[in-house]
């Protein structure tokens, strides 16, 4: 297959694998494109994505262009004559014109089982959703959002301690192992793509600000999911003392994992959803909708993220406070909580 001409895009680590496993496998990788380099980190310096940095260990041409719809960044893939692009988490949507360059087309590889979860945040909303299993799908691409045919699928199952940060890697190596074995095939004409069925779809937009606040009146299983979902980053977040409080990680409600058990409390006079029942060296457990959450590392305004259990023996919160509130006198109670 060496003879096949291979434009790669993407951008974060999760792209990282399938590129690395073109380069393993022989395939003349011409150039990857990826987003420009952004600030990261605290200082906010200008950092390359991990696919650049990929890239140039193996001596591949860099492209990052601000938008690929621009005529000059279209020309300069036009120019490449690749008879085949995968891309994997790039981060743009690709234009007719560069759809239509590559005589094998371009293929994605898309972190879900398609057609569930079309779009940019599947893994952060199977999670959300308390899926068990997802999966990567290596599909065509087409102008519509996430709906070309379907090359190849594999599944992946969610465990009840993995966040969205596990998850990608799992899928990553996942999708990396999945591109390696139907390549060839792909190539040799020994695969059929099947349509998917758009009456199955369901959608992953992307995470919005809202979808990262807690809303303490829901069960602590959804709040839980919540919570994994985003991890490592956005972070799910509440308010204390009228700050953002932000939790990265709790201790599984339905009793897996270890840790403090949950009890089927429910919110009463005089305890309202958010209320915090105890604040030890096993963390903050926190009143919900429907049974109490132990918050295993949070993250106050203004401080790193830390051990829930070791911001207890700061002393700073105690039992009784009310998570969810704006303001420290409870005026303006954040949704959820009132």
């Amino acid at each position: 297959m060496n003879g096949v001409n291979v434009v790669f895009m993407g951008t974060p680590e999760f792209a990282v694998p399938a590129l690395r496993a073109l380069v393993e496998d022989g395939w003349r990788v011409l150039a990857a494109v990826t987003q420009p380099d952004r600030p990261r980190g605290r200082k906010r310096e200008l950092a390359p994505p991990p696919v650049k940095v990929e890239a140039q260990k193996h001596a591949i041409p860099v492209l990052q262009p601000e938008r690929l719809r621009q005529p000059e960044a279209v020309e300069a893939i036009r120019r490449l004559a690749p008879d085949l692009i995968v891309t994997a988490a790039y981060g743009q949507i690709l234009p007719k014109a560069v759809l239509d360059l590559p005589r094998y087309g371009c293929i994605n590889i898309h972190a879900s089982l398609l057609p569930k979860y079309r779009g940019g945040a599947p893994v952060h909303r199977a999670i959300m959703n308390g899926e068990t299993v997802t999966g990567v799908t290596l599909m065509y691409m087409a102008e519509g959002l996430d709906t070309g045919d379907m090359i190849s699928k594999v599944e992946v199952p969610i465990g009840p301690e993995d966040n969205t940060g596990t998850m990608l890697e799992k899928l990553s190596a996942a999708g990396a192992e999945l591109l390696r074995t139907t390549l060839p095939e792909l190539i040799r004409g020994n695969i059929a793509p099947v349509p998917q069925d758009d009456a199955e779809a369901t959608y992953a937009p992307n995470v919005k600000r809202e979808d990262e606040l807690i809303q303490w009146s829901q069960p602590a299983v959804r709040i839980y999911n919540q919570v994994r979902a985003l991890a490592p980053e956005p972070g799910a977040f509440t308010y204390w003392n009228g700050a953002v409080f932000k939790i990265y990680a709790c201790a599984n409600p339905q009793g897996t994992g270890g840790g403090p058990k949950s009890r089927p409390l429910k919110p009463s006079d005089g305890l309202v959803p958010g209320t915090v029942l105890q604040c030890t060296e096993d963390g903050l457990e926190v009143l919900t909708g429907e049974g109490t959450l132990w918050l295993k590392v949070i993250q106050p305004a203004g401080k790193k993220a830390m051990d829930a259990a070791a911001f207890c023996r700061g002393g700073q919160m105690k039992a009784g406070a009310v998570l969810g509130q704006i303001s420290e006198s409870g005026s303006g109670v954040a949704p959820g909580n009132s």
